[in-house]
């Protein structure tokens, strides 16, 4: 299992970051990780798939998977607009790339956010679990959630039989 409190970025170091809508909620994405961003695309549903990797798409001839966190965040599935995107990343799974979309409601902005701005998610008053949350950001009015996605995924892929995630 993986530690339910993630390191936090260095004092006096920077995150560049990509952020995103979801859920009316602001969260980000290590900026390195972003492949490309696409309009919504057709997908295909996986019958018996994880909620948080229930469907797979065409990406350039390849079929990847396609994740809506929104499960892992406890909320609603949410109805496409034309706001929508699928934020294409690339995580290593067992010492291979692998590339996985993420559904947004949209997508915002590349964002360099001071790592002294970052926070570990509070014990309690929380409404997700934390070991979905790596850090919170407080930025101006607001607080920009980077989801812990090596937690999420290696969850995922512990339970689908493969062994580590970079």
């Amino acid at each position: 299992m993986s530690d339910p409190t993630p390191t936090l970025p260095a004092a006096g170091t920077t995150l560049e970051v990509l952020t995103f809508g979801m859920g009316g909620e602001t969260f980000a994405l290590d900026a390195v990780l972003v492949r490309e961003i696409l309009d919504i695309v057709p997908c295909t549903p996986v019958p018996g798939a994880d909620a948080l990797v229930g469907h797979v798409i065409n990406f350039r001839g390849r079929v990847i998977p396609l994740a809506d966190l929104r499960p892992a965040f406890g909320m609603e599935k949410a109805q496409v607009t034309a706001d929508s995107r699928i934020i294409v990343i690339e995580l290593t799974i067992d010492d291979e790339p692998l590339l996985i979309g993420l559904t947004t409601d949209s997508v915002d902005e590349v964002a360099t956010l001071p790592a002294d701005d970052c926070e570990q998610p509070p014990a309690i008053g929380m409404r997700w679990p934390r070991d979905h949350v790596r850090c919170l950001v407080r930025r101006a009015h607001d607080i920009v959630v980077l989801p812990d996605l090596q937690s999420l995924f290696h969850a995922l892929a512990t339970r689908a039989g493969v062994s580590t995630i970079h």
